[in-house]
């Protein structure tokens, strides 16, 4: 059974603008999916409406199946369960998504305790283990500390540890690298194409850039407009893209055949 199903999912504003119409996509388990395109293309709003989690004043219509749970129209409760459980998400931007007043441990303690049922020394054990796997240094001193007293790539791995701490069967990472440096950047890939391998894992990866998506995804589908234009295995889009549009994005991306070799060295 696939763990993400998607079909004709089509996203409306409240005056009935459509913004995605009529997407489809699956994703298998263990499987890498990359969803590529420029700023508009509704790719981050798919993201959202896999988790029920749409700004207010848009609706989906459609289907979008997680993990066997039915997105679309579902009540809150219902939501809450998956989320965390089924699928949990990376945020680009990792300073807005952690709680600027609250300290770092107790922001990835909070879905251990409530998914896992740990507590006292246990879950302070599971906290510093969630750190340690994201390879951040001084666990202990990072889990005392606020979002702000942290560098933006430490808290980028914060915010993957917190999606990781419950094994979630799909981790969704929207721009997850677009506000680090670029060595930054490199280092956070290969951590996540790391952890999500060793986890056997299945990734919605998000991006506009084809080079990114390339290192870290199997498949890959191009969305403009709303709409999806191509489909397929990620080498066979860079190296042989059919529409003009696609064409286009691997001729602006740098540094795609590197990437590609890189990866078939691991």
């Amino acid at each position: 059974m696939n763990i993400l199903d998607v079909r004709d999912l089509t996203i409306r504003t409240a005056d009935g603008r459509v913004l995605v119409d009529r997407l489809s996509l699956t994703i298998d388990p263990g499987e890498r999916l990359g969803l590529i395109g420029e700023s508009g293309s509704g790719k981050s709003l798919t993201t959202l409406a896999v988790l029920g989690l749409l700004p207010d004043g848009m609706t989906a219509t459609g289907s979008v199946e997680l993990a066997g749970t039915q997105i679309v129209g579902a009540r809150e409760k219902q939501l809450t369960d998956v989320r965390g459980r089924d699928a949990a998400i990376v945020f680009q931007e990792p300073l807005t998504a952690l709680d600027p007043l609250m300290r770092v441990g107790k922001q990835i303690a909070e879905p251990l305790a409530r998914r896992r049922g740990l507590k006292g020394a246990a879950l302070k054990r599971a906290v510093t283990e969630a750190l340690e796997q994201v390879r951040l240094p001084e666990p202990g001193r990072i889990a005392r500390a606020f979002p702000h007293e942290i560098s933006g790539g430490q808290r980028q791995r914060v915010a993957l540890a917190m999606a990781l701490a419950c094994d979630p069967k799909l981790l969704i990472a929207d721009e997850p690298t677009t506000a680090l440096d670029v060595t930054v950047q490199s280092e956070m890939l290969d951590l996540l194409d790391t952890l999500v391998r060793e986890r056997d894992m299945a990734v919605l990866f998000v991006s506009h850039d084809l080079a990114v998506v390339s290192k870290v995804t199997d498949r890959v589908l191009v969305m403009k407009d709303g709409h999806a234009v191509e489909e397929g295995d990620v080498r066979e889009i860079v190296r042989a893209p059919r529409e003009e549009y696609t064409r286009a994005l691997v001729a602006s991306a740098r540094q795609l055949e590197s990437a590609l070799d890189l990866r078939s060295t691991r």
